[in-house]
């Protein structure tokens, strides 16, 4: 990750920090970790001060961590995090009080509390924020997430036809990201006919029949980077409902993303998506309209009707209505979309988009 990013971050961070008068902040949750120091690696924390970051890992990742975190101090533990994060803080005369993530466990607070000797102050969303809007570089690593995804399901579309199985088909898909160059965001939903009603439902041995729908929704990473998208596709003609629903959800989505750009209360977006299903007399998602991605796949902004706030240039959210029958069928058409200064751009535009499989595959 590049050098110059990463410390434009940390200074982000520390302005932030000083507002609130903290000295020292814990990074437990794995994303902040990688924000902060560039680290790809697993069960590490890093501790921010006024002059240094520290990444603290262990002995299988030292050489990594080395590599991918140039301007860190590495600190190799052979104790728990949280005794060698404590030990660490011992050791810094300039740190005053501890504090840590607010979303860090309840068993890591209460490890720090017992070796810090002190009771951890707990601070949220501080990085969380400023991830939020994405720089050049995240935004370039999420679109090349996105195009790896559309080019697997393209390769992967050939695989639906009568007598797969869900499991098979996701597999196959999974198979494409990999031979690709990336790795999966989630697992992936494979959903045939009536299962598609269950928003996440977990790929089974059900077989695709000659005339069936299918839902699925994944996302490839890259670099670090998540791409989130869902596709429904119907094997031979659709019904005149389904073609309905699919044609309203769309309508749903063309809705919410016609309202995008920085600015827009968060509420409005929303809105315009769930008020394009209830006003054609189907029943509206209980799930969010979308939500923000990039190192996680779902994080700051949230899209729901409770939300606080306004969108942000820079934020990738997904935009992702759908309607659900219980016993019937389901219908999610799922992108990721970039917010600018006076619109917005998806960035998922490539990826085959027709109810009719036989289209979708060209």
């Amino acid at each position: 990750m590049n050098r110059d990013v990463i410390k434009e971050r940390i200074k982000a961070i520390r302005r932030e920090l000083n507002k609130k008068k903290i000295n020292c902040l814990i990074v437990t949750k794995p994303a902040n970790v990688t924000y902060t120091t560039g680290f790809l690696g697993d069960d590490s924390w890093a501790l921010i001060t006024k002059a240094r970051v520290y990444l603290l890992t262990d002995s299988r990742y030292t050489e990594q961590a080395l590599n991918e975190c140039p301007h860190c101090r590495i600190i190799q533990r052979t104790d728990s995090l949280a005794e060698a994060t404590a030990k660490l803080v011992k050791k810094l005369k300039s740190v005053q009080a501890v504090t840590v993530e607010k979303s860090t466990s309840l068993a890591d607070f209460e490890a720090l509390r017992k070796h810090a000797e002190a009771r951890p102050k707990s601070i949220a969303n501080v990085i969380e924020t400023i991830r939020s809007s994405k720089a050049v570089s995240e935004i370039t690593a999420i679109k090349a997430a996105a195009r790896i995804a559309a080019q697997a399901l393209k390769r992967t579309l050939r695989y639906i036809k009568p007598g797969t199985t869900e499991s098979e088909l996701a597999g196959m898909l999974d198979f494409q990201i990999r031979k690709l160059g990336a790795t999966n965001s989630f697992p992936t939903i494979v959903a045939f006919g009536p299962n598609a009603s269950r928003p996440h439902h977990q790929p089974g041995r059900k077989k695709l029949k000659q005339k069936d729908t299918v839902l699925i929704d994944f996302g490839a990473k890259y670099k670090g980077y998540c791409s989130d998208i869902t596709r429904c596709f119907v094997v031979g003609r659709p019904t005149a409902f389904y073609q309905k629903v699919y044609d309203v959800v769309e309508q749903a989505q063309a809705a919410a993303i016609k309202m995008i750009k920085a600015g827009v209360k968060i509420t409005n977006v929303d809105a315009a998506a769930r008020d394009v299903i209830d006003k054609n007399d189907l029943p509206v998602y209980g799930h969010g309209t979308g939500h923000g991605l990039g190192l996680e796949i779902h994080e700051s902004p949230f899209l729901k009707a409770d939300s606080k706030g306004k969108l942000k240039a820079g934020q990738v959210i997904t935009i992702e209505p759908g309607v659900y029958i219980p016993g019937k069928l389901g219908v999610r058409i799922e992108d990721d979309v970039l917010v600018t200064e006076t619109s917005c751009r998806i960035l998922t535009r490539n990826c085959p988009h027709s109810p009719l499989l036989h289209n979708a595959k060209g």
